[in-house]
């Protein structure tokens, strides 16, 4: 099983030796506008599997879609310089914080 540790390891590995005909080497190669147009699809794409349950793949759509959206964090992450482990600090911050927050209006109606 992958964690998004190997996976951040494995995109940073690709983006400092490209395998080139990879679709991680394609888009560093297209460069921080390609990266954040898949990072933008794919976060649609995980809203509308959350909201259309019975697409083609039933429930796994929405497990395959955020796989697709954290890939392509990921690589976003590299791109921009950004390590997991700065991402796992920013968590780690919030541990505890988020009854601090109740009072913040709810989203609805999406």
């Amino acid at each position: 099983m992958q964690n998004l540790d190997e996976l951040y390891n494995l995109v940073k590995e690709r983006q400092n030796n490209p395998k080139k005909g990879s679709y991680t080497d394609y888009l560093f190669s297209e460069g921080l506008d390609k990266i954040l147009k898949k990072v933008g699809e794919e976060s649609i794409e995980v809203i509308v599997a959350a909201k259309n349950p019975g697409k083609k793949r039933g429930d796994g759509e929405l497990v395959y879609e955020s796989a697709d959206l954290l890939y392509h964090l990921c690589v976003l992450w590299a791109q921009q310089d950004v390590t997991f482990d700065q991402i796992k600090g920013e968590l780690a911050k919030r541990e505890g914080l988020m009854s601090q927050f109740k009072d913040r209006p709810e989203i609805k109606d999406l």
